[in-house]
């Protein structure tokens, strides 16, 4: 048995709480219905690899089922290769064989299994065709920057002055000593957690919220503090700014991790006011914001709004913005940035130098070029996406009129409401056929937003149209406690 195995556990409680409601809802088929739970949790990454599952009684005492219940619901994920098990000590999780990620290249690869139909990712599914251009660029900028030793903590300054430039554009004068590099929006995410939070301290998040932000909080051993996302007449959802005031006043977090710009997964946009109250909170009660701002380039509809730093943040510790160029040029550009003060950069690069010593030099190189054609590769992509959406939104309509789409007016996705709390079940009925799905619960604490799902429209159209025939398959596979008839298979054939 190795260290991991023995250290990696989780109790019986903890593991209740992370299932969720997992029973079908006419109370049959719970052995199946378990294991499907743990194995879509594994899959989701929710459930770490080589954890120690609670032994068969705890567990069943935990859940008020029978023990022959989950010795059945471990012998199917036994044999299904996500828990492997040891006589006298104990099951483990483990990645199936047959996982998207095991053995199957991405679905976007282009020498891959493409029988695959990813909608659990909100990614382009291909690069700008300005990309090939800039690298190629970028390789003879390169000539440049071989006579040093490449580590460049705050980043390239071609590429800091470019995001600088930006945002001076987009109405928050910037200088390069208010930016720093990072190796994607998740890395300054994790880094800004680093230099402002430790372990038990409370982090106040939207709810629901983007799940590897979540994933961030608890790896630095800090605490998630949901502030609910309110309904809103388009569906999708809306600041209650007196209740997130109310939080931080009564809960006094260390930090607020925030998405103004069209929020993972609502689609919602915080208005103008409401970023300007934002700023005037975060001042009066010295809490620092991260703004994550890597979908702020993909308004669709309306007009656009300015940063968050633009009310008079502009030279303040208390906000720092992240962004990426990620989700406009290509999601192989493993390159992000936080803007904030030139004190907080600094700050913020002393903490990365025990983190990375930096991100790759040719990646940045070919960045900087890109920014300068960021408002022509940006307009092209508003108008493919503007059109994939409606696309998308007109087929649900027709294949599942009981389902409440969102309509947001930008971003990469839909926030469907499901009409049920199907949303685990779906997503594991729709991986048997090919579909990929992110389950609602993916995006909150305690296994809330059954009802809900993520759905981008990224995928290629035809692509898109056979993955909806393939979704209406597996809803009408599900067990539904009223009846099935919102299906129309015909709509999407």
């Amino acid at each position: 048995m190795d260290r991991d195995d023995v250290e990696r556990r989780i109790g019986a409680r903890s593991f209740a709480r992370l299932l969720g409601d997992w029973r079908p809802p006419d109370g049959r088929r719970l052995a199946g219905a378990l294991a499907d739970r743990i194995r879509l949790l594994v899959l989701d990454g929710r459930l770490p690899l080589q954890t120690r599952v609670p032994a068969e009684r705890e567990l069943a005492t935990a859940l008020a089922v029978s023990r022959t219940t989950v010795a059945t619901c471990y012998d199917v994920l036994r044999d299904a290769g996500v828990l492997r098990s040891r006589r006298g000590a104990g099951s483990w999780t483990q990645l199936p064989a047959d996982a998207p990620g095991a053995v199957r290249a991405s679905p976007f690869s282009p020498h891959g299994d493409r029988s695959l139909f990813d909608l659990a990712h909100a990614a382009l599914p291909a690069p700008s065709p300005h990309l090939r251009a800039a690298a190629a660029a970028a390789v003879h900028d390169l000539d440049a920057h071989l006579g040093s030793h490449g580590y460049e903590l705050l980043g390239l300054h071609a590429l800091r002055a470019a995001v600088a430039d930006r945002f001076t554009a987009r109405g928050v004068p910037t200088s390069p000593d208010q930016v720093l590099v990072t190796s994607g929006a998740q890395n300054a995410i994790l880094l800004a957690l680093t230099a402002l939070a430790g372990p038990g301290d409370r982090v106040l998040v939207e709810h629901p919220t983007y799940p590897n932000a979540l994933d961030a909080v608890a790896a630095r051993g800090a605490r998630a503090v949901p502030v609910p996302m309110g309904p809103h007449a388009d569906g999708t959802g809306s600041w209650d700014l007196d209740l997130l005031t109310g939080v931080i006043r009564d809960v006094a977090p260390r930090l607020a991790y925030l998405i103004p710009d069209f929020q993972n997964p609502t689609g919602a946009l915080l208005d103008n006011a409401g970023r300007e109250r934002l700023v005037d909170l975060a001042r009066r009660t010295s809490t620092p914001l991260i703004v994550d701002e890597t979908l702020a380039e993909l308004g669709l509809d309306g007009p656009s709004v300015c940063p968050v730093a633009a009310y008079g943040a502009a030279d303040s510790p208390l906000v720092l913005t992240i962004g990426s160029a990620s989700k406009v040029f290509w999601g192989g550009l493993r390159v992000g940035w936080i803007r904030s003060s030139a004190a907080m950069v600094r700050r913020l690069a002393a903490v990365r130098a025990s983190v990375d010593l930096g991100s790759p030099v040719l990646e940045q190189l070919v960045a900087a070029r890109l920014m300068a054609d960021v408002d022509v590769i940006s307009a092209a992509r508003r108008a493919e996406l503007t059109a994939a959406r409606d696309h998308l939104l007109g087929r649900l309509t027709e294949a599942f009129p009981r389902w409440q789409p969102s309509r947001p007016r930008g971003g990469l996705s839909l926030w469907v409401d499901l009409d049920e709390a199907v949303s685990s079940r779906l997503t594991v009925a729709a991986r048997r056929h090919d579909v990929l799905l992110a389950a609602g619960p993916r995006f909150g604490l305690d296994g809330a937003f059954e009802r809900h799902l993520r759905m981008p429209y990224t995928l290629r159209r035809d692509r898109m149209d056979t993955a909806l025939e393939l979704l209406v398959a597996a809803w009408r596979g599900l067990d539904h406690v009223g009846p099935t008839t919102d299906v129309d298979p015909v709509a999407v054939a």
